[in-house]
Order: C-alpha cells, then structure tokens, then sequence
C-alpha cells in the first residue's frame, strides 16, 4: 500500500505526516490491519528497538476532585464507587513504589487528584519523591498533579523529579464539551511550564468519547508541536457514576488504528499504552506492543488492570523485553536535547539512539488515566476511540463516530480495591 510505505519512509525520518495521511491510516479497513501495524511497527524498531518500558502508578490522592471532567471517575459529582482517600504520607507512598520498582518499572508515576496542587501540596510531594528516590537509586519519578503555578514546576524539578505529566486529551475544538471547570489553553501551558523548568514532559490523549477521527487527529497534531517526550495514549474506561458511562464504542481494531496513527505522527516519541488497554484491546494486547514502547504495570489509579505477571509474559511471549535500569528509553536526538546537549544527529539505529529514560508523560505523569486536575493520564479510565472506521475521511469536526463496540461490557472493568490507600498488596 502507497500510503503505508510513505509513511514507514516518513517516520524513519522523523518527518510529519500530512494530516490527510493520518486521516487515512484511521480510516483504513479490518483487512489491511496487519499491514497497518506491521509498517508502524518497522518505525516503533528504528527508533526503540524491541524494548518495552515500564511504569508504576501511584495514587496519592483519589476522588474527590472539584472539577468536571466527564471521563473522570474522581470527578465532581462522580457516583462511581471508586476509593477516597486524602494524601498519602511519604512512607506510605514509597512503600506502594516499591512493589513496581520490583516488577521491573523504570518510573514511578505520583498522581494526585484535583484541579492543581497548592504549595503544601507541593511540599508534600516533594517529600514524596525524596523518599522514593533515597530508596530506590536511579528511578524516575514523573508528578501529575493537574494545572500548575508560577515556580512549582522548578520546586518539583530541584525536589528530583523527571518529569511531568498533563494531558491534552482531545482536540481543543471539543475540548469544552468534555469539561468546563477549566480551558484547552491552561492544560497547554502547564505542559510548557513543566518544558521550562528543565522536566521531561508527558502529555497525551484519551480515545472513546465520541470524537470523530479528525479529533483524534487534531489532538495528536497538537502534541505533536508541544513536543512532549512521552504520549500516553488511553482508551476510555466508561465508569457507571459518570457522564460518559454509556460510551462502549470502541473495538480492538479500532484502538490499534488510533495506536499506530499516533506512532506514525509521533515516530520517535515514547508512546505509551496506557489506560483502558484490558478493556479495549482484550486478546489483542500484544499487536499494540508492535506499535507502543511503553506501557503502564498493574493497576492504574481507580480501576485495576491485569496481573502484574500476566503483562510480563505477554510483553516476553510477544518477542519482546523489559527495558532494564541502564538503558536509557528515548533516542539520542531527544535525550541530549533535553540533558541541554543539543539535537544531535539522528540514530539510525535502536542500540545508538540510546534514549532518555527519565523522560514520558499519561492517562495520563506516564500516567494512563484521564483527568483533568492530578488525575492527569492515569486514572484508569480509557478513551473509547469510538469510530466507524469505514467512515470516510471527510466526516464533520466534532461529530460523535458510529458506535462500534456492541453492547456494554461492565465485566471487564474493575474499580481498584488494593494498593495504595488500601490495607491490601499491590499488582505488580
């Protein structure tokens, strides 16, 4: 297929594809799947080889946030019976690190909900990393916390933090039908607060909430010029409490389409799979590693997510491994720009890309959930990429897709019972 070598040529040299492109890649059929995933995954190889990088969330704070975010279980006014807790002491939420560090996770993500932390809290999560990282030498930590003020992205960098989290989520044209306790705008700014204060920034997308393919991606374009390290790409998880409970649209297809459009556009960009991936992709999990280098271990921050040791044989069984300790996970060009080393000349290979470990974002901090104070990327909830994808290419801006899943399947989601702010073991 033309349009599939174009685009392989295209992301071995880091050149953008036209948006009509990106357009097409959704809007191909269930026949040229495997050809879709095999030309992103030749793009995946250049630039990460065959490596799959871990991260661990960790929920300092859950529920009870103020603002509305519709995909959001922690959400004002959410029924969903998901855990509340206030924050959790450093100790507590070291000792919840732990168990990912040992089921091999590079970053620890520290996700808070709330519309933005105030300078105790800043303080608090401060501390929070000082614990994690005197514990655990070389690990990354990346805080998601929501919308930022003046000078805490530089207090959360000199406290030893890597990166930051906040995600964009859907394009800016929907983006006040989704939430309206705050703007498209201020969610861009914290993303280039975090940039200037030297951290690696994450910041991604949620799929399934009635977006039409131009949504998706507009959105990703978006990031695209943002420039984030890490894309944490999530898949609704539509929680029964919430406005977009009803919202069952997507189908394994469908989400590997949006996987493989987000690689194509993003080539040389940690992409990570994150919220919602047992609920969407089913069976079908290990086509996405071909497409993504990064995935999220256990559970997310509401919802629980396959056993620990289940993701690490399927990412072993599928060809690939766990990205050690020492191996730096973005390639060179990017990690010297952001170590200030300047952009180098672009790898050519995996092995001399190298890659900047400390940097990712998601569903949000690596997070994989959806939110839209701290509850960034992480929270468990993935985006239903509903979509016909037999639509065509042409369809309105902000028009909902053609569902595309059948019936709801509430057996597959499960609200997260251990862990953090339980007295029960953690996935990992």
């Amino acid at each position: 297929m033309d349009l599939l070598n174009t685009l392989v040529d295209k992301g071995l040299r880091r050149e953008l594809p036209t948006r009509e492109e990106a357009l097409a890649v959704l809007a191909t059929s269930d026949d040229d799947l495997l050809d879709v995933v095999a030309a992103a995954g030749k793009v995946r190889r250049q630039w990460f080889g065959r490596r799959v990088k871990l991260n661990y969330l960790v929920n300092l704070k859950s529920g009870l946030c103020p603002e509305d975010c519709s995909y959001c279980s922690q959400r004002l006014g959410s029924k969903a019976g998901i855990l509340k807790y206030t924050w959790l002491k450093p100790d507590e939420a070291s000792k919840a690190a732990a168990a990912g560090v040992a089921g091999g996770a590079k970053r620890v993500c520290l996700v808070a909900s709330g519309r933005g932390p105030t300078d105790r809290d800043v303080d608090r999560v401060s501390k929070t990393i000082e614990a994690i990282k005197e514990r655990h030498e070389g690990v990354e930590v990346c805080a998601c916390l929501g919308l930022l003020s003046d000078g805490q992205a530089d207090r959360l960098r000199e406290a030893g933090a890597d990166a930051y989290n906040h995600n964009l989520n859907t394009s800016e044209e929907t983006y006040g039908a989704i939430t309206t306790t705050h703007t498209y705008a201020d969610r861009v700014e914290t993303v280039q607060q975090a940039q200037a204060a030297g951290l690696s920034a994450c910041s991604g997308l949620i799929a399934g909430m009635g977006e039409s393919d131009k949504d998706l991606v507009d959105v990703v374009f978006a990031l695209r010029d943002l420039d984030p390290d890490s894309v944490p790409v999530n898949f609704l998880i539509p929680f029964e409490g919430t406005p977009l409970a009803k919202e069952w649209n997507l189908t394994p297809q469908r989400c590997l389409r949006i996987l493989a459009m987000v690689r194509f556009v993003c080539p040389d960009v940690e992409v990570r799979l994150a919220g919602g991936r047992e609920v969407h992709l089913r069976s079908m999990q290990p086509l996405a590693l071909h497409l993504v280098n990064s995935i999220f271990l256990g559970d997310y921050l509401t919802s629980e997510g396959q056993a620990g040791q289940a993701d690490l044989d399927m990412i072993a069984d599928a060809g690939f491994e766990v990205e050690g300790a020492g191996t730096t996970t973005l390639p060179r060009h990017r990690a010297d720009a952001l170590t200030g080393g300047g952009c180098g000349s672009q790898a050519s290979a995996p092995e001399q890309a190298g890659g900047c470990g400390s940097h990712e974002a998601s569903g949000g901090g690596g997070c994989g959930s959806h939110g839209g104070g701290g509850c960034g990327p992480c929270g468990g909830h993935a985006a239903v990429a509903g979509g016909d994808e037999s639509a065509p290419v042409t369809e309105t801006v902000g028009a909902p897709a053609a569902p595309a899943g059948g019936p709801a399947r509430t057996d597959l989601v499960a609200v997260r019972r251990r862990g953090a702010g339980t007295d029960l073991a953690p996935n990992a």
